[in-house]
This record gives C-alpha cells, structure tokens and sequence, in this order.
C-alpha cells in the first residue's frame, strides 16, 4: 500500500482528495502547512507528496526544495488557475508534475497512480530491456537502482527526469518529439502541454551540468523535438 502525503492549508481538499485515495486502497497523510509535513517526513518518509504551493509556516516551493536535498519520491504541485510562473518555477525546482485549482478528483488520483507506476520501475526485477544497466559512452543509467552516473558521478534524478533521460539515450542520433516524451512519462488520460516537458528538460541539463559543466549531449531541435548525442 502506498503511503501518500497531502499538504494544503485548505481543509476542504484535504477531505475531498484523501477520500477517494483512500477508496483507491492509499493510506493517506494530511497535513495543514509545510512546517508539519517537513517535520513528519524527516520522521517517516511518504511513498509521494501532494504539495499546494501556498501555505502558512513553509510554503510549497520551500518544502519541495527541502525535499529535494533528501529524497526523489515523486511530487505533485497543487497551483491556482493563474500561477504560470509558479508551475514553471516548480518544475524547474524538481516537482515531477502539478494540477491546477479548481482540479477534477478523478484526474488528480490518475495522476498520482500514473507516476507511482513509474517510480516502481526502479524496483522492478527481471531481465527486461528497462530493467539492464545502459551504457551510453560517459552515461550509465540502472533502472532497478534509478542510478544515473555521468563520468561516474552520480546524478539525482526525479522519477520523471529519470525516464526522459532513459528514452532519450536508449536510441542516440534519434529524434524524440515531443509528443513521444509525454507518451513515455505521462499516461495517455493525462494531459500535460509542450512548456511541461521543455521545463523537465531544462531541469534535467542543469543537473547533469552540475556534474560537467560543458554537459552537451541533449539537444533541441526547434519545432521538433530532443535528441541524445552519444559522448
């Protein structure tokens, strides 16, 4: 049973979302601010978290930062209808995906169990083609581990950047549009736009430049897509 963390300062959708989490079989945590989920978590670590960016004490934004310094457990940000830049900001920061208030329940649980699914992958045994360490000239990425290691420096990936990265490097020269990076990271019921994987993307360089700063081996094709060169 996956254990998931639900932070918002709004009463109302911490009843409304964790009653048909819990329908779905998840045992749900709720927390009213960011202070007390961060306090419980360095405690007991949830399975994901469900993270409104505004809150009293530690707003989302802080949380998901703290987070990341600890743990690449999936995250999903909660935005208002309007917070453009909040969702770009949070991305960029290491949030694997975000729902906009006012949000279907429905759509958000499919999109908790869309990236559940995919963090189980890393713990997925057998001799599938995902399952074996890839080697991609300096790249070497265990999905049973999610391990990436560049020159062999390891790189902290989230569970989102991790599969863009694999399905990039799985066919080096090739072209991945985007239309085909959503399909590999998002189930087919969730809709996320261009901007999302662009900003997945970025986030993914600059981590990958923080272990070598001359990191070129993504690159844009304009009006096109992404494509690994292999180094």
């Amino acid at each position: 049973m996956s254990r998931i963390a639900l932070v918002d300062d709004d009463r109302n959708i911490l009843t409304s979302v964790s009653m048909p989490l819990e329908a779905e079989g998840f045992e749900v945590e709720t927390y009213n601010d960011g202070q007390a989920a961060y306090d419980a978590f360095s405690r007991r670590m949830p399975d994901m978290a469900v993270l409104d960016i505004k809150m009293p004490r530690m707003d989302g934004m802080d949380l998901l930062q703290r987070l990341r310094q600890k743990t690449r457990m999936p995250v999903i940000l909660l935005t208002s209808r309007d917070e453009e830049i909040d969702e770009v900001l949070g991305l960029r920061m290491g949030a694997d995906d975000y729902v906009k208030k006012p949000f279907s329940q429905r759509l958000l649980v499919e999109r908790i169990r869309a990236l559940l699914r995919r963090q189980d992958v890393a713990d997925q045994d057998g001799d599938s083609e995902e399952a074996r360490v890839m080697v991609r000239g300096r790249l070497r990425m265990d999905p049973l581990r999610h391990a990436v290691a560049w020159d062999g420096r390891d790189v902290a990936l989230t569970v989102t950047e991790f599969l863009l990265l694999q399905a990039l490097a799985q066919r080096p020269g090739f072209v991945k549009s985007r239309d085909q990076l959503m399909d590999v990271a998002y189930d087919d019921q969730v809709y996320v736009d261009d901007r999302t994987i662009d900003s997945h993307i970025k986030r993914l360089r600059k981590k990958m430049r923080a272990v070598d700063g001359d990191f070129s081996a993504i690159e844009t094709l304009y009006g096109i897509g992404y494509r690994y060169n292999e180094t």
